[in-house]
């Protein structure tokens, strides 16, 4: 079965489970979904993860990201999203995850909600070659810098997130 094959968990706008369809349906008719994302932070949290995707990702490839996530699949709840993706993009699969906060993302025809975590990890990481292309630990600062410069490629719903996270912190 191919990735746009896949069976995603559709939601509502108010943010209710109501069906499922393929990843390839969802994508070309820009339906409702959901992520389940997080952020890796240093155990001292100075220092958060962020890698490039590879450019062979369906969105937003090539850019920059600081949340390991995915689209929740259909049956899935978003916690289990979380951490199942963390462990297939970064490897780490002992990491207990924390949620953090849900907002909404919406930007053309990709609209999502995202329950969002957090993990504290100072263990190996492995990128999944199909996915990420490079990464490295950066000291918040520096994130916040590189946010606030337009030409950076970051994917924008990641900007979104952490510029919600930076506000709430």
């Amino acid at each position: 079965m191919s990735a746009g094959d896949e069976a995603v968990a559709v939601y509502d706008a108010a943010g209710r489970v109501v069906g499922s369809a393929t990843r390839r349906r969802m994508r070309a008719e820009g339906l409702w979904h959901a992520v389940g994302e997080v952020l890796v932070l240093s155990p001292d949290r100075s220092q958060v993860y962020v890698h490039r995707r590879t450019d062979t990702k369906d969105i937003y490839p090539g850019m920059h990201d600081c949340w390991a996530g995915g689209v929740v699949a259909a049956g899935e709840a978003p916690e289990v999203t979380a951490k199942r993706e963390l462990a297939e993009e970064l490897g780490v699969h002992e990491a207990s995850i924390r949620p953090l906060f849900q907002t909404l993302h919406e930007l053309g025809s990709v609209r999502f909600h995202a329950f969002l975590h957090e993990a504290l990890w100072d263990g190996p990481i492995v990128h999944q070659p199909e996915e990420v292309a490079d990464g490295w630990w950066m000291p918040l600062d520096e994130l916040r810098e590189r946010l606030n410069d337009p030409g950076w490629p970051f994917v924008p719903d990641g900007r979104q997130f952490t510029e919600e996270w930076f506000a709430r912190s």
